[in-house]
């Protein structure tokens, strides 16, 4: 019987300082049907340099511009393998029974998406999430993401079925593809860590919480239809969001 293959796409742009982490992550993997794609924006700090000492085969697109959105595309675009997976560069996973992991309820369950959790990387520490997840309906996806990137796995049919990332899109990429993955099936949802996700001062979700709020409120209004009261929902929850980052200093 013909095993999944993985597509494990990592985009880098001077990536060199948390990049070897997470390339070992990926080699540390049991499962063994794995391409691996870098996909770089024109780096200089070495990062070329780190994958090119890979003693493994891989893929390598250089000079990709037009923002992370175009670059995660790019990736799918030249991705042979069943399954889709965006590995950030600063990102790796926990344990090396991921991959295997996946395909087992993938398979099983014959659904075209899985994600599970996160461990948050502080300062080399993992750390819990800060909140629990609830479980999976569009309802509750629709009211916010609680889907992580770095654990997320796409059979790569399905995601180029949603159309991909949409590339006007700066912050909430991640979230309007869920939703539009959403819309066409439900995903298995797994409870354990997967993959860790290193928080950082050149995290862009840190550094531009309000610019990052605003368009994600754009995105889920897109989704949410035309009714007006769950549209003022989703706009009241916006305003205490938003109020709630003000009152914590975050810059406007």
């Amino acid at each position: 019987m013909r095993q999944p293959t993985f597509s494990i796409i990592t985009c880098t742009w001077n990536s060199e300082p948390y990049l070897a982490q997470s390339i070992e992550s990926v080699l540390a993997q049991d499962y063994p049907h794995v391409e691996y794609i870098f996909v770089d924006g024109g780096s200089t700090d070495g990062t070329l340099e780190r994958i090119a000492s890979l003693r493994r085969p891989y893929r390598l697109l250089k000079n990709v511009g037009g923002g992370i959105s175009r670059a995660m595309n790019e990736g799918v675009r030249v991705a042979t393998g069943d399954i889709v997976a965006h590995l950030h560069s600063d990102d790796y996973y926990i344990g090396s029974n991921v991959l295997s992991t996946v395909v087992r309820h993938l398979e099983s369950s014959r659904r075209n998406w899985l994600f599970g959790r996160i461990l948050r990387d502080v300062d080399g520490k993992l750390e819990p999430e800060k909140y629990i997840s609830p479980r999976y309906s569009y309802s509750r996806l629709l009211r916010t993401n609680f889907i992580p990137h770095p654990a997320t796995f796409v059979r790569r049919e399905f995601i180029q079925r949603a159309g991909g990332f949409d590339t006007t899109l700066k912050y909430a990429m991640d979230y309007d593809l869920w939703l539009k993955l959403g819309e066409l099936g439900e995903p298995v949802q797994l409870d354990e860590p997967l993959a860790a996700f290193r928080e950082h001062q050149g995290s862009l979700s840190t550094r531009e919480r309000l610019p990052a709020l605003d368009e994600d409120f754009r995105v889920r209004l897109s989704h949410a239809g035309a009714n007006p009261f769950a549209r003022a929902l989703h706009y009241a929850r916006y305003l205490v969001r938003r109020k709630r980052i003000l009152q914590a200093g975050a810059h406007a």
